[in-house]
């Protein structure tokens, strides 16, 4: 079946939702969203706990309750969403081939929004070696098992060892306890806050180099900054954090990727390479909250009107790249327009010293009074970038301590 939208949003996460239900109210004709989970809502649905705003009432918002607001928004708007349907290729420029319930489809839009989010990095891709026990899992798999209530089938375990120190970190330890499993240790080798851990003991400067059990996991051997090594008992392992933006369709389309994230190059206004495509989210940098993503959903919605009105799609711009302890930043394109940056760094830099420099020449530094956390992350304003010359090379954002 061969079909035309107006727009195509790839991703009902936060981002694409608060895309299509901006779009839709805005009229931008017809407004599809494709979903593969059987439901929409992105990451929120698997997170039981506060910390998504609040309802109309004034009422602390979980996950799931986010995640049906944005639901019922995009749909109010006027937008369709359809889950359990799958992009998985372009069949020619703003044309994608689609695997639906009902069969394989070609949707050709005017205006395409990529917003497939990220997921974290499984203890495969880590490399972490060892044999294949049960009892390991993302912060992902974790909360969609304790959520779903199928623990009986899969059970959590008993003693468990978080591996990381972001935020998300944080997730994975409140999600153990509330399923009455006792966190033994977080290991990481740069944790962020270790008293944001409260009573569980923190091993920092760690990392985790085998696993060990047969049929189910009863032990990791973590290395210490000392380079000597010891088994922490346990029956569970969380890999937390580490974002891999989900860039296949991306990839596929040839759209260029920043080195630091892996999520496509983009402008401020989220203008990939390809005249036509948007990107929005944590496909652009992964595990930023909900409600950043978001906010890049409902401000990319501009620029796809300006597309759909047929305003000339921007060409070119200035490179922005990292150095040293910064892992990355975004946009990675500069345009004529004041741009906000998102940047996150690698590891904990206290009152770091920040530099922006283009083609050798230094245009700003600045020492910051706080600290620059990896699981924070950090806004520099417009004039961070003032004096960059359009003509020149890349822009390059870096620290020192």
């Amino acid at each position: 079946m061969n079909r035309t939208v107006d727009v195509l949003v790839v991703g009902a996460g936060p981002a694409g939702l608060a895309a299509a239900a901006r779009l839709a109210a805005a009229g931008a004709g017809h407004v599809e969203v494709l979903e593969r989970e059987r439901a929409a809502g992105g990451v929120p649905r698997h997170c039981a706990r506060p910390g998504f705003g609040a309802d109309a009432r004034g009422r602390p918002l979980d996950g799931p309750g986010y995640a049906r607001r944005a639901v019922r928004a995009a749909l109010r708007a006027g937008a369709t969403v359809r889950t359990g349907v799958s992009a998985t290729g372009w069949a020619g420029p703003l044309t994608l081939d689609v695997t639906a319930p009902t069969g394989l489809e070609q949707i050709r839009a005017r205006a395409v929004v990529l917003a497939t989010g990220a997921r974290e990095r499984p203890r495969g891709a880590r490399l972490v070696p060892g044999s294949r026990p049960a009892g390991v899992f993302t912060t992902g798999e974790l909360q969609r098992l304790v959520l779903s209530g199928r623990t009986w089938q899969e059970p959590v375990g008993h003693r468990a060892v978080v591996v990381g120190g972001e935020a998300v970190a944080r997730g994975a330890v409140r999600t153990l306890r509330a399923a009455g499993v006792q966190v033994v240790a977080v290991v990481g080798a740069h944790p962020a806050r270790p008293r944001a851990f409260g009573p569980v003991p923190v091993l920092t400067d760690t990392v985790v180099t085998e696993l060990r059990g047969r049929g189910r996991l009863t032990g990791v051997v973590v290395r210490g900054g000392d380079g000597r090594a010891h088994v922490l008992r346990c029956d569970t392992v969380v890999f937390t954090g580490d974002w891999i933006p989900d860039h296949e369709l991306a990839r596929a389309g040839g759209l260029p990727l920043a080195p630091g994230t892996r999520g496509p190059v983009t402008d401020s206004a989220f203008h990939t390479a390809e005249p036509g495509v948007f990107a929005v989210g944590n496909l652009l940098h992964g595990g930023e909250p909900a409600q950043t993503a978001a906010a890049e959903g409902r401000a990319v919605a501009a620029a796809v009107l300006d597309r759909l009105a047929g305003r000339p799609w921007p060409g070119g711009g200035v490179p922005v790249t990292t150095a040293g302890p910064l892992r990355r930043v975004t946009p990675g394109l500069l345009g004529t327009e004041p741009v906000t940056l998102l940047v996150r760094p690698e590891r904990r830099l206290v009152r770091p010293l920040l530099t922006v420099s283009q083609d050798g020449s230094p245009l700003r530094r600045e020492r910051l009074r706080g600290t620059l956390d990896p699981g924070r992350p950090l806004r520099l304003a417009p004039r961070w970038t003032d004096g960059v010359d359009p003509a020149g090379g890349p822009v390059v954002l870096g620290a020192e301590e």
